[in-house]
């Protein structure tokens, strides 16, 4: 491993070993095992960890299993469709939609190992490493850490260090890497790739252009759909929150809930659509001179490849119905899809824990849960072009 990237890469395994016996050590890393694996002998989960000594056979001997319980136990399955398309001889970057902290990279490597294929590394925003433990969890699983929050000199520094290790990690080390569109989730599920994010990986690379220097990384567009998301109350409430208060800031404890929810509650369908590779359409951008202009357009490439790989539920059929007031879409769903449908969302809204919430509110957070089911729909109709914005 290069030092200039030693700091945020993932752990080298010839250090696999001694971080894992100082995490099993850890409180949190013990209360977290047993609350994921309820059933399982602590003691024996040590023992295996402690057998292993580098990051292929961890994820494979230890986080497969792991998932494969979450799958079970928390989704109604995860299943992909692109991936036989996939070039196994070249390694590429993975951009998606952001739906949950932890799941999405890592049901997306469950996909990638069931193909036979090397998970990704994950690009994960330091943020969430709230104890140190995490971050040695997360480096151990391949793990990519993204610094934020810095002031701006200290900010492009981090960015062309995080540039430069993923081109390092693709042409270099022979990895494919995993990256959201966005800093953060969309919480409306308004999927759009922040032109900070294009920015960043084109700000190294061998090639002299813009848009050449993005290519060197073989992006490939790939959407995530969420038959449900169990974070939506949560989001609900962050907007009724903000409303109420528009300097609201949410605390670490918010961040905690946020991913245990994500990864605990139940998400019914997860599927992943695995996108084709877009040097074909980068080439024919490299005239562009105006790099505002070539931002502006790779990000409604990606964008566009996204939204037309959503695969649509039920509950987005009936939450776009219903919010504008129309039944173009009854076709695609039955009065027990609207019944349970009905149930869900009086459910989730009734876990929401502010004071003194007044009828007006609840209907404010009621159509905020709704746009976030109606949004993937919305946004595959104008990528496919069935709908303008």
């Amino acid at each position: 491993m290069k030092d200039e990237f030693k700091d945020i890469a993932p752990y080298d395994d010839n250090v696999f070993k001694e971080t894992m016996a100082r995490l099993v050590k850890e409180p949190g890393f013990e209360n977290a095992i047993r609350y994921v694996m309820p059933d399982s002998d602590f003691n024996e989960v040590v023992k295996q960890l402690l057998s292993i000594d580098n990051k292929a056979d961890f994820q494979n001997k230890v986080m497969y299993g792991i998932l494969l319980l979450l799958e079970s136990k928390t989704t109604a399955g995860v299943t992909d469709s692109g991936l036989e398309n996939f070039d196994t001889s070249r390694n590429v970057l993975f951009i998606t939609n952001h739906r949950d902290i932890v799941l999405d990279a890592s049901f997306l490597g469950l996909a990638m190992i069931r193909k036979g294929l090397p998970a990704q590394e994950v690009a994960l925003g330091d943020n969430l490493l709230i104890f140190d433990w995490i971050e040695d969890l997360v480096r151990l699983n391949k793990g990519i850490i993204v610094k934020r929050n810095l002031r701006l000199t200290k900010a492009l520094e981090a960015a062309k260090q995080l540039s430069g290790y993923i081109h390092y990690c693709i042409a270099e080390k022979h990895e494919s890497v995993w990256i959201a569109q966005r800093e953060g989730r969309a919480k409306d599920s308004n999927d759009l790739t922040q032109e900070s994010v294009i920015k960043m990986l084109a700000l190294t690379g061998e090639a002299k252009g813009f848009v050449e220097r993005l290519m060197e990384l073989n992006i490939t567009p790939t959407a995530i759909s969420y038959e449900y998301d169990p974070n939506d109350y949560l989001k609900a409430r962050e907007f009724l929150a903000r409303r109420r208060d528009p300097e609201f800031k949410k605390s670490q404890h918010d961040d905690l809930l946020s991913m245990e929810t994500g990864i605990l509650q139940f998400k019914g369908r997860v599927h992943f659509n695995i996108g084709r590779c877009i040097n074909d359409e980068l080439s024919q951008m490299t005239g562009i001179t105006d790099k505002v202009e070539a931002v502006k357009k790779v990000c409604a490439l990606i964008d566009r490849e996204i939204h037309s790989g959503y695969r649509i539920y039920p509950i987005n059929y009936i939450a776009f119905d219903r919010l504008n007031n129309t039944s173009r879409f009854a076709d695609e769903y039955n009065s027990s899809d609207i019944e349970k449908f009905d149930t869900y969302l009086s459910g989730q809204l009734a876990k929401v824990d502010l004071p003194d919430i007044t009828p007006d509110e609840m209907s404010f957070m009621r159509d905020k849960i709704m746009e976030m089911y109606a949004n993937p729909l919305r946004n595959k109709l104008v990528a496919e072009g069935a709908e303008t914005l």
